[in-house]
């Protein structure tokens, strides 16, 4: 995808690490009737690959099992300087192809490295919730297809 203002776009790596820090981003998808869904979630990376888990249905898992075709946003630091009538800010866009993880053991891979990376004081208890929670827990991935970054710099 081209981006306008050139001059803010970041390089694939910085737009990996934009990623990386961000907390959640926002999934983007398209029904069957063109409308769209949008829905807040919690990302891990691996390499190429975003995982994250949610319930074994639902709307959402609708849509994606039919259109498997998505966008998510992710907005890093932002400061509202009080000097000026802008934001500072960073973001990355991933358009990516999503696919359900069906195999018990990528499953358990991906719900390990989602808890490291945002329960990791609690990974002792992890082998004991994972045995409950496999068989009740979708996880997915979404292939990275392709990433854009832009930065907003302190004026």
């Amino acid at each position: 995808m081209n981006m306008r203002r050139k001059d803010r776009e970041t390089t694939r790596e910085e737009a990996l690490l934009i990623l990386d820090r961000a907390s959640w981003g926002v999934l983007s998808v398209a029904d069957h009737k063109a409308a769209p869904y949008c829905v807040p979630l919690s990302f891990i990376r691996e390499t190429d690959w975003l995982y994250f888990h949610c319930a074994m249905e639902g709307h959402k898992l609708e849509i994606l099992r039919a259109r498997p075709k998505v966008c998510i946003t992710f907005v890093g630091n932002v400061e509202f300087p009080e000097n000026c009538f802008t934001a500072v800010y960073e973001s990355a866009i991933v358009f990516g192809t999503a696919e359900e993880v069906t195999n018990d053991k990528e499953k358990l891979h991906g719900l390990r490295i989602l808890s490291e990376r945002f329960i990791p004081g609690n990974m002792h208890a992890f082998e004991n919730e994972a045995a409950q929670m496999l068989s009740r827990t979708a996880v997915w991935k979404i292939h990275i297809d392709e990433i854009t970054g832009k930065r907003r710099k302190y004026p």
